[in-house]
């Protein structure tokens, strides 16, 4: 059962890797793994992009029993920081 479960694993790490090295990220969603275009993702408002990865506030609290929350609380953060200045010299 372990090693079907890692190549499983392994698997999907190459279709990640793969998927970033030609400029796109994969995300796991409810349907199951889904490819976009990083460069696309990216230009959506935050609140659209935090739903698409799963690390909106309402999901990452969800998660509260698994400390990974915190770091997952941090990203979100982040890229709401990140997006908003990303605003203020969009307009400058």
């Amino acid at each position: 059962m372990k090693t079907r479960k890692r190549k499983i694993n392994e698997s999907i790490k190459d279709i990640v890797l793969s998927e970033y090295k030609k400029g796109n990220i994969v995300i796991n969603t409810h349907e199951g793994l889904m490819t976009t275009k990083l460069t696309e993702i990216i230009e959506q408002p935050a609140d659209g992009l935090l739903y698409d990865l799963n690390r909106d506030e309402a999901t990452i609290l969800t998660f509260i029993n698994d400390r990974k929350w915190i770091n997952d609380y941090a990203c979100m953060a982040v890229i709401r920081e990140l997006k908003k200045q990303i605003e203020i010299l969009k307009d400058k």
